[in-house]
């Protein structure tokens, strides 16, 4: 009723707080939301994708929060492994406690590293190349699982950036792949 009245504009969806409530409200307001992102220069609604300090906050984050609970998961396991039969259930899940903690920051702090590393390479081989594609993603892996392991070795460092390289290639193509077959 309200909606028909006020003029609709394509880029905002209208929002009712009391839509749910039975009791009649002497005022209603309906308010006008946007549906697509708001931005306070133009530049940053021309980009298409996250800039550094994006990415090394996304990345970074969600390296540390997957590290720690696959480690709080493999702690789990190793600290229930750890039981003797005459510890007391107050012992018992102290050492669950130690051993998931123990685990779970020693594997997110990895793996916000290598977030962190491959953020910036990334950042830096879309300014080198001035292109976004795929192969910035690729080289970022590659990149990154050199530095990575490069104080274990030359070696190490050669296929720990294979390792690398191959895995965001492979998840690149999962990318496009759900892209293309999955309606979202």
């Amino acid at each position: 009723m309200e909606e028909t009245k006020r003029k609709s504009d394509p880029n905002t969806r209208f929002y009712d707080p009391y839509q749910g409530i039975q009791v009649p409200i002497p005022v209603r307001n309906v308010y006008q939301l946007p549906t697509a992102p708001q931005y306070l220069f133009d530049e940053e609604a021309r980009r298409s994708r996250r800039n550094l300090s994006d990415n090394l906050t996304f990345f970074t984050g969600c390296g540390y929060l997957a590290g720690a609970i696959g480690g709080g998961a493999s702690g789990l396991v190793s600290g229930v492994k750890s039981f003797e039969p005459g510890d007391t259930s107050k012992l018992r899940v102290s050492r669950v406690l130690n051993s998931s903690g123990h685990a779970g920051r020693a594997w997110g702090n990895r793996l916000g590293i290598i977030g962190l590393i491959y953020a910036g390479m990334e950042s830096g081989a879309m300014a080198l190349r001035d292109v976004d594609d795929v192969w910035n993603s690729v080289a970022a892996g590659l990149g990154t699982g050199a530095v990575y392991r490069a104080a274990r070795g030359v070696r190490s460092a050669a296929v720990a950036g294979a390792f690398g390289g191959v895995l965001v290639g492979a998840a690149e193509t999962a990318k496009q792949a759900l892209k293309r077959y999955v309606p979202i």
